[in-house]
């Protein structure tokens, strides 16, 4: 009995592998088939209603098509099946789709949209307890641990997303349940009701000062990433030992006569990158320029500036701090001045008036705390000849200070430049409240030193990342880092020799 059913089996087995191999193609074509279907049914689903009908009569007036011209079925049926061969050749290669742990993800996050993409009164509403994500997000993509880094969604029509409160509702929630401690880039699309959310990688933190390749009137105040918009990018060295070449996208300041953005301030906790940020202006602004520093906080961390040409001044108490302002403020009177009657005798303009002039000031809060515990006059306000004719006088105001103090900065100071830098990690709403606009990221609560937003002007909110520029005398900085500085700075003059 055993070896009949032994021989029954043998036959079976070879009838299913000649009925396999014989049927293989047939097979193939009816697997593509299947799997074409299912893409076109997605792609119907994800067509916006509004939409659908061009679709169907371009389909109808294809088929028409198709069926007037000779043999034009024949060439269609083979074109499909060819097609439906191709799509099915390997099942081993077919796409998998999420896995289970990663559609309990994306159940997760469709839920949690429900209460704010939903209204009792839509007869056929897109998201629903209970609904099906997949009608919803168009497309999405997952990191090694199963969070989601790339998603795109559909919403509502009716949902009101040229507000920006309701914007940030949608980018909370998402940041919630697609993981917190990364920064995600929200992008709306309001014409199509599209919402797409990435996952940004960090900004390059190994890029340190050196000499960046720019025009005259340019300053570069750091790096934002490739997917800002920038459409420049810069040659520029970083790496562990800042060595390595590379191009990144820059964000530049451009002052000058005609910068829309003609003075600076940056707000930033202690130890957030202002002062970084001003030592690295200073840097650049002595290339054909000459400098005036202001350090309110008396750290000593511009002295490596003392006795370099272009350096007017560094000036770290009340006294000098007066004294040195005053003096900007008459120069600046004195090149409107002077530019003045070199236009109307027809003349080019005197040299020293068009050399820019810089002033640079960090902790201005602390020296008028000084000024009025002293009953002395207010430095800030000394800033305001400068700051409202400095663009046409050639003359840049860069100031620094701690966010929790910016409510002591003078009304010219916070009124006169519209070129803002916020460091550190803060909320959105406080970016919005120093910038004008929310950024189209979402904060993490770890940046690091020298990393947040900037906004020049009117135009849009960048990431930030400033080069690293230490004070040559800290000796915990790197010391390349250091030397990198030093290099940057001109030679310092001469000293006279004594009489003999």
């Amino acid at each position: 009995m055993s070896r009949p059913l032994e021989r029954g089996r043998e036959l079976l087995r070879t009838a299913n592998d000649t009925a396999t191999e014989t049927l293989h193609p047939l097979i193939v074509v009816c697997r593509g088939l299947r799997r074409l279907a299912a893409a076109g049914r997605q792609r119907w689903s994800a067509t916006p209603r509004e939409r659908r009908g061009p679709v169907v009569a371009l389909g109808a007036v294809g088929a028409l098509a198709v069926a007037l011209v000779p043999y034009g079925p024949l060439a269609a049926v083979a074109l499909l099946t060819a097609a439906a061969a191709w799509a099915g050749r390997d099942s081993a290669t077919r796409e998998t789709g999420p896995s289970e742990a990663e559609r309990a993800r994306l159940h997760a996050v469709y839920e949690a949209l429900v209460p704010y993409f939903s209204v009792p009164d839509d007869p056929d509403p897109l998201y629903v307890h209970g609904g099906d994500p997949e009608a919803a997000f168009v497309a999405h993509a997952f990191d090694p641990a199963g969070r989601p880094e790339r998603l795109e969604l559909r919403y509502p029509p009716y949902y009101p997303d040229g507000e920006a409160a309701s914007r940030e509702r949608i980018e909370q929630v998402l940041r919630a349940k697609c993981g917190r401690g990364r920064e995600y880039l929200f992008g709306w699309d309001e014409e199509a009701n599209v919402l797409e959310m990435t996952v940004l990688p960090a900004l390059p933190a190994d890029i340190g000062a050196q000499p960046f390749v720019t025009s005259p009137g340019e300053t570069v105040l750091g790096f934002t990433d490739h997917s800002s918009g920038v459409r420049r990018t810069l040659p520029v060295y970083g790496g562990e030992d800042g060595t390595e070449p590379r191009d990144e996208p820059p964000v530049v300041w451009r002052t000058g006569p005609r910068s829309t953005a003609p003075h600076l301030i940056a707000l930033g906790r202690p130890g957030s990158g202002t002062t970084t940020l001003l030592r690295s202006v200073a840097l650049q602004a002595l290339r054909d320029g000459d400098v005036l520093v202001v350090d309110g906080g008396g750290t000593g961390e511009y002295a490596f500036l003392n006795g370099r040409p272009g350096v007017l001044s560094v000036e770290c108490g009340l006294t000098g701090a007066l004294a040195a302002l005053e003096w900007a403020a008459h120069e600046t009177e004195r090149r409107l001045i002077a530019a003045q009657e070199a236009q109307g005798l027809g003349q080019p303009v005197p040299e020293d008036v068009r050399r820019p002039l810089w002033i640079l000031l960090d902790r201005p809060a602390v020296l008028t705390q000084l000024a009025a515990s002293e009953e002395r006059h207010d430095p800030q306000d000394l800033l305001r000849v400068p700051l409202r004719h400095g663009r046409a006088a050639q003359v840049t105001v860069v100031v620094a200070d701690q966010f929790e103090t910016a409510e002591s900065l003078s009304e010219a100071v916070r009124t006169l430049t519209p070129a803002r830098v916020v460091l550190g990690a803060y909320s959105s709403e406080q970016v919005r409240a120093v910038l004008g606009a929310p950024p189209n990221t979402t904060p993490t609560a770890d940046f690091p030193p020298g990393r947040g937003y900037a906004r020049l002007g009117p135009g849009p909110v960048h990431r930030l990342q400033v080069p690293a520029t230490p004070d040559p005398a800290d000796e915990e900085a790197p010391a390349f880092r250091r030397e990198a500085v030093l290099a940057l700075l001109p030679e310092p003059a001469p000293a006279a020799s004594a009489d003999r």
